[in-house]
């Protein structure tokens, strides 16, 4: 299951998602997407969790919940939505 993460700190860095994340099952990836120029944060990342129970409690316990002085949106990911040409 993938699940975005949404009002992150600047300061978050993608361990810290994976300790937070780890409590509910085996992360199989995370990572905050960051600005092209800048490399700076955007405030969201994804999680992505290789049971699907796992990824569901995690959604249950940490959304609307504080991390880093932030409360945290976390929803399952939605897919990217094709552009029209």
């Amino acid at each position: 299951m993938n699940i975005y993460v949404g009002n992150l700190s600047w300061k978050a860095k993608k361990s810290d998602l994976e300790n937070l994340f780890a409590h509910f099952g085996t992360v199989s990836r995370a990572f905050i997407v960051r600005d092209k120029k800048t490399k700076r944060s955007r405030g969201f990342g994804f999680v992505e969790f290789e049971d699907d129970a796992a990824g569901q409690a995690a959604i249950d316990h940490l959304h609307n919940t504080l991390f880093m002085d932030r409360a945290l949106v976390v929803n399952e990911a939605k897919p990217k939505e094709e552009s029209e040409s």
